[in-house]
């Protein structure tokens, strides 16, 4: 069915809504989470799977619920994922322990992973032109990056005037919208019964990640539990080797690795995971270092790392519509190029000048938003038309993957140099290590104890910032060798003619 152009264009608001939810929830959280570790009274360990839970389940959901959209179609996956998505909403809203949340952010990343490829797969559909589709998908990755910088500043103003459930609320209006939208608009469902869908493989590819996740955290404590460790390297290796062995025999697989040999193709999804790492990572340690350091309220510091998608807006929209003149190469080598110099200036400045800070969080976005206007082109452009569930799950992975390690890595990273150079006065308990939010409450008329403790938190935010400019150039650099050979025009591979 061929839709008018003004259908499309509206249904392509309708589904970028969707998308919108699902970043806005990956980052909403960064802002509020020092309210709600004194609000629900959860330690360290539980405020990262408060984040954590969310991508850890999604990423693990999303190549099922890509090709179960191929079988049942996607229009009633992103129908069925709108109602789980504000379900889980009002349940997280309301949770009354840590565990609760976590539970709930979980349930939420199962209706995440139900719409999230359903959203670039019912484009892939509409939208028939070439030129057309590039500009219809840099649009909704421009939203990718608007839902995550919203994320900090929305929860910022809500928690002004309202309790931290309100963050989660917030959502069920938009899911009405959508859900009625959607019915309105969306072409008629297309379900394909032929197509087998394996529950067995999502199980293995979410205790792999789980493993991952979890070794990561460990790994990462003062005092580490080996046989904690032991057991989630193992889980982690054992569940993603089951799985590649799984996706090998199946006549119709989660993932045919076959797709990964088209280097466009791959560059694509690293450059979705690499720009998603930073972005995540950037704006998690940012805005707990300046709440928590400089004391701002969760609004400004949310306002803050919102620079990062004012860069990013103009370059990914420029992006999409140079794609067809200036080919893959420019855009994501080159955006994830200009992100390194940006990240490089943050952690040069971070501490010492607030317009040079600022300047660096616009460079740094505006090289993320150019790499992820054409990452989804450079993904959906490289399968065929019977692939747009796989590669819609490939690329939604990655996006997930990147946030899931930035969260997990750089979260883990910032608390233990913060713990390993921190040099408590004498006479404070030991327990000020375990995290600044500690070390203040026990500072009190201690002046020296909240100095170190600030002081150390600075020097684990230099060392993570790092860590994030040291990856965004090996991603320029990796992204550049597998494009070096894909020249303008060329967005389309011969395998998506096939």
């Amino acid at each position: 069915m061929v839709l008018s152009a003004r259908r499309r264009w509206l249904l392509l608001t309708v589904v970028s809504a969707g998308l919108l939810l699902i970043t806005l929830d990956n980052s909403i959280l960064y802002a509020a989470l020092p309210t709600l570790v004194e609000e629900l009274g959860a330690n360290s360990s539980e405020g990262l799977w408060i984040i954590n839970a969310y991508p850890v389940v999604m990423a693990g959901l999303l190549l099922g619920s890509g090709t179960l959209g191929d079988r049942v179609g996607h229009r009633r996956m992103f129908l069925v994922g709108l109602v789980v998505f504000g379900v889980a909403s009002v349940a997280a809203a309301f949770s009354p322990t840590p565990e609760t949340l976590i539970a709930a952010r979980a349930f939420l990343a199962v209706g995440a992973a139900a719409m999230m490829p359903a959203t670039l797969a019912l484009i892939r559909v509409t939208f028939e032109d070439e030129r057309e589709r590039n500009m219809a998908i840099a649009i909704w990755g421009t939203l990718a990056i608007v839902g995550s910088a919203l994320g900090p500043i929305i929860s910022g103003l809500l928690l002004q005037s309202f309790w931290w459930g309100s963050v989660f609320l917030i959502n069920v209006p938009v899911v009405i919208a959508a859900l009625v939208a959607t019915l309105v608009l969306a072409p008629p469902n297309d379900p394909d019964p032929s197509k087998p869908w394996d529950l067995t493989s999502s199980v293995l590819a979410l205790v792999a990640l789980v493993g991952l996740v979890i070794a990561i955290k460990e790994t990462a404590k003062t005092e580490p539990a080996l046989l904690a460790i032991a057991v989630a390297v193992v889980a982690a290796v054992a569940g993603g080797w089951a799985f590649a062995r799984r996706q090998r025999r199946l006549p119709y697989p989660l993932l045919d690795f076959a797709i990964f040999r088209n280097r466009a193709f791959l560059a694509g999804v690293l450059a979705a995971g690499f720009s998603l790492f930073a972005i995540a990572g950037i704006q998690l340690i940012t805005t707990q270092r300046f709440q928590l350091v400089e004391g701002f309220t969760p609004l400004r510091a949310g306002l803050l790392v919102a620079a990062v998608a004012a860069g990013a807006l103009p370059t990914a929209l420029a992006g999409g519509a140079a794609l067809h003149r200036v080919g893959l190469l420019p855009i994501i080598a080159g955006g994830l190029a200009l992100s390194t110099a940006g990240s490089v200036l943050i952690l040069l400045n971070f501490d010492s000048s607030m317009g040079l800070l600022i300047t660096g969080l616009l460079i740094t976005g505006a090289g993320l938003g150019a790499a992820m206007s054409v990452a989804s082109s450079a993904i959906m452009g490289n399968v065929p038309a019977r692939r747009a569930g796989m590669a819609s799950s490939v690329e939604e992975v990655s996006y997930e993957f990147g946030s899931l390690i930035a969260v997990a890595l750089l979260g883990s990273l910032l608390t233990a140099v913060y713990t390993a150079t921190l040099d408590l006065p004498p006479g404070v308990p030991d327990s000020a290590r375990d995290s600044l939010d500690s070390a203040l409450a026990l500072a009190g008329d201690n002046p020296s104890l909240a100095a170190a403790a600030s002081d150390a938190f600075d020097t684990a935010y230099f060392t993570v910032m790092i860590v994030v400019s040291v990856v965004m150039a090996v991603g320029a650099v990796v992204t550049g060798l597998l494009l070096r050979r894909h020249g303008p025009g060329s967005a389309l591979s011969d395998l998506a003619h096939h």
